[in-house]
């Protein structure tokens, strides 16, 4: 699946870049230029970051802390900061 339509970047290589040490969207995109155009794909690089362990989305995490539907795209997110 597609990540980064502006750069033709899925969501593969956005976990390559994961597992090679990127903590942040920023790390991610300077290993492959998701996120740098439009931005609309940096929640799913966040949500793929909160995912493989490091920090999700500020914004998911706020939204499932007031109980407020999460978007599907956040898998998990929700269970994860009920626990």
């Amino acid at each position: 699946m597609y990540v980064c339509v502006c750069h033709g970047v899925t969501e593969d290589r956005v976990r390559e870049e994961i597992a090679q040490g990127a903590k942040t969207p920023r790390q991610v995109a300077k290993g492959c230029k998701a996120g740098t155009d439009c931005g609309s794909c940096v929640r799913r690089i966040q949500a793929l970051l909160g995912h493989e362990g490091a920090r999700p989305c500020p914004t998911a995490r706020l939204a499932a802390k007031l109980g407020l539907p999460v978007p599907s795209m956040v898998p998990g997110i929700a269970a994860a900061e009920a626990a």
